[in-house]
């Protein structure tokens, strides 16, 4: 991906429908008054009556001391700023207090305005110095316009610093969620993941009015826009066409917007958010938040820096499913190519490998290494490249020497794949190598017993004799499934690892369906007299 693909112009981000309104916009900012002289609280409040700072008013706290003012300060974290005394109950109640904020409480934030009558107990240079407040200030020097001045100047400060406080707790998490994105190698599971992310984005800060009920994930790609991951009643929809599904007008919205190119996008419709990026493709990455009220600017900007990432991520999955997919289509080219050979039924391969990914979860495999060992169990019989065609296609029973030929094709299969540093060949060569191996110890080509063989070539080895039986050879007919599991429970403990045995007894259900998609005649039986 180049640099300049990452740059986004300014124009290119548009907040559309008015800018998002204001969070709470009538929330009071919480002044407290620390004095023990109850008049200054009179003219205090008196003072700045009807006062308000960005459409919001003022909510007055008030303390006789500076102990009533440690037991509201321990219980109150939202104060925007203090008017403290110097003296009440001795000469430093007040500095003593300042400490307690600043050191005990850690709390940076408030900002402490220091009044006092006496001002020769409490040097202004030496308290400045000392201690941190935000001003100092004579009690007779405060009328009502320096009062109004204060207040808006300190107002102003902490309005500030509460900002730069939510964007840094904000990019803390927008780095936290992009780093757990960047982990996900499957798309569904990222889009899930990214919506589990922007949730925590949008709520998860202090003071959010937005509350977020159902959200979805979709790409468009010029031709489909699909829905990839949701929540609510998209949840239901995952894998489908969005268009249909998202609001008519949402739906219009976005395609215009895409239609613009290559840019980044974030927009309301019908009370819903929509973020959005354009990459150099054409293809968006969408987001579709939908809940009650709106975030407030900074949560938008968030979201707009959260979904440049994922578009980032998004590009290097589909880069990384484009590899799988070559990866998937030459493995099932090389083994078609050997059921060619063998005369094995079409879908013998396929089948494998989603009865191997059945039972590779059934096992506790994780969903990477399941998916691995999919794509890998249709080379298990890659060796047979090397058996000669009069062995390979023989009707009738193999000589001893005839059976030493075959057997080799599992060696062979190994030396064909060992060496590579790419996972799924590992993982191929392994069970191309112990596909043949028994539990008890009496398989080939090494004689391993139990667990000594790989967990791969063990799930291998059940899911191709159960196909094989299965299914119609030219050295036999296809086995009826009744006898085919009773030799699987025959062979429990012998030929097959035990739990693998139990897992394929209890997955019976979803194998038949398995069958039935990837099916050559005759099919397994349905339990309901299905076909058969």
């Amino acid at each position: 991906m180049s640099d300049d693909y990452l740059i986004i112009e300014d124009d290119d981000l548009q907040i559309e429908d008015g800018e998002p309104a204001a969070r709470n916009a009538r929330t009071p900012w919480r002044i407290l008054i620390v004095d023990d002289e109850p008049d200054v609280h009179v003219a205090t409040k008196l003072a700045l009556k009807g006062f308000q700072f960005d459409g919001r008013p003022l909510e007055f706290l008030q303390a006789n001391s500076a102990s009533e003012a440690h037991h509201i300060l321990g219980a109150e974290s939202d104060i925007a700023v203090i008017l403290l005394d110097v003296v009440m109950e001795n000469d430093s109640a007040g500095l003593d207090l300042v400490e307690f904020i600043r050191g005990d409480l850690k709390n940076h934030t408030v900002r402490i305005v220091l009044r006092t009558g006496q001002p020769g107990q409490a040097p202004e240079r030496d308290v400045i110095v000392r201690y941190d407040i935000n001003d100092y200030k004579e009690k007779t020097d405060l009328n009502a316009t320096k009062l109004f001045t204060l207040m808006y100047a300190t107002l102003r400060s902490y309005r500030d610093i509460h900002i730069i406080e939510a964007s840094k707790r904000g990019l803390e998490r927008v780095i936290g969620a992009s780093a757990q994105m960047f982990k996900e190698q499957f798309l569904g599971n990222f889009a899930s993941g990214v919506l589990e992310q922007v949730s925590s984005l949008v709520v998860g800060g202090l003071d959010v009015a937005f509350s977020l009920e159902e959200a979805a994930a979709a790409t468009h790609d010029r031709k489909e826009m699909t829905l990839v991951a949701g929540t609510g009643r998209f949840s239901k929809s995952v894998g489908q066409s969005a268009w249909g599904i998202l609001p008519g007008k949402v739906s219009s919205a976005i395609e215009e917007h895409r239609q613009r190119g290559r840019g980044e996008y974030g927009f309301w419709v019908e009370g819903s958010y929509v973020g959005m990026v354009v990459g150099n493709s054409g293809r968006a990455s969408i987001l579709y938040l939908v809940g009650e009220g709106r975030p407030e600017e900074i949560d938008t900007h968030l979201i707009q820096i959260f979904v440049r990432n994922v578009l980032i991520a998004v590009e290097n999955l589909y880069l990384r499913n484009t590899l799988v997919d070559t990866q998937r289509e030459v493995v099932y080219r090389l083994s078609e190519a050997v059921e060619t050979r063998s005369n094995e039924t079409g879908n013998h391969v396929k089948r494998v490998a989603e009865l191997s990914k059945l039972l590779g979860k059934a096992m506790g495999m994780g969903e990477h290494d399941v998916e691995v060992l999919r794509l890998a169990s249709p080379l298990h019989d890659i060796g047979k490249v090397g058996i000669p065609d009069a062995v390979l296609n023989k009707p009738g029973r193999h000589t001893d020497d005839e059976t030493e030929i075959m057997r080799s094709h599992a060696r062979l299969g190994f030396e064909i794949l060992q060496g590579s540093d790419r996972e799924l060949l590992r993982v191929a060569a392994d069970l191309a190598r112990d596909h043949h191996e028994k539990w008890d110890g009496t398989g080939y080509p090494r004689g391993l017993k139990g667990e000594e063989i790989s967990l791969v070539g063990r799930i291998t080895a059940i899911a191709d004799v159960f196909d094989a039986l299965l299914s119609e050879r030219c050295y036999k007919p296809a086995w009826p499934e009744d006898e085919v599991l009773a030799l699987m429970q025959a062979e429990r403990g012998k030929h097959f690892q035990p739990a693998l045995v139990d897992a394929l007894m209890a997955h019976m259900p979803e194998i038949r369906q398995l069958y039935l998609r990837y099916s050559d005649e005759p099919v397994l039986e349905l339990p309901d007299g299905g076909p058969s």
